[in-house]
């Protein structure tokens, strides 16, 4: 997989539980990443999140950089292909292209099991996420209007995937 210089990507585990989740708490206190106020307990995330389908870019010294996952969609067998991903980049170390690796990771990982979609719902206002993702395949397939209540406000989410040219 490629990464940028003195990062590689590896499988996410628990020993990357507490940086895992402090990525995900600094998205979540920013604003515009999810509808979460909150990270969850580690055992839950690891419980909910597809474990051949989800890395974390680590520095030389081991430090977690960044991480993506993804989750399936549905439990019906007609959405067997079909994943949604989460990406998230520690703000230090955004623009470094973190990000992009952890999407090719996932791609490769997900299409290597034979997925077919990935799909994500963004904000509107997640300008980066959404750019990130146009980058690497995704398009917009809409806007879902006043999809849900964060912090008391009514919240747009734009819905993308990519489909893989490699899945039939």
């Amino acid at each position: 997989m490629t990464a940028p210089t003195g990062v590689r990507i590896v499988a996410m585990g628990p020993e990357h539980a507490d940086e895992v989740l402090t990525i995900y708490q600094l998205g979540i206190d920013e604003g515009n990443a999810t509808f979460e106020t909150a990270a969850p307990a580690w055992e839950h995330f690891d419980a909910t999140k597809l474990p051949d389908h989800r890395h974390v870019t680590v520095d030389e010294s081991g430090k977690v950089l960044g991480w993506v996952a993804s989750v399936p969609v549905s439990d019906r067998c007609a959405y067997a292909g079909v994943v949604e991903n989460s990406v998230y980049v520690h703000p230090d170390a955004r623009g470094r292209g973190i990000g992009a690796a952890l999407l090719r990771a996932l791609i490769a990982s997900t299409e290597a099991a034979g997925v077919w979609t990935i799909q994500s719902g963004i904000f509107p206002e997640n300008l980066s996420s959404l750019a990130l993702h146009r980058r690497a395949g995704f398009r917009i397939i809409g806007t879902r209007e006043r999809i849900g209540k964060h912090h008391g406000e009514w919240r747009d989410v734009v819905l993308i995937e990519r489909r893989s040219p490699a899945v039939p």
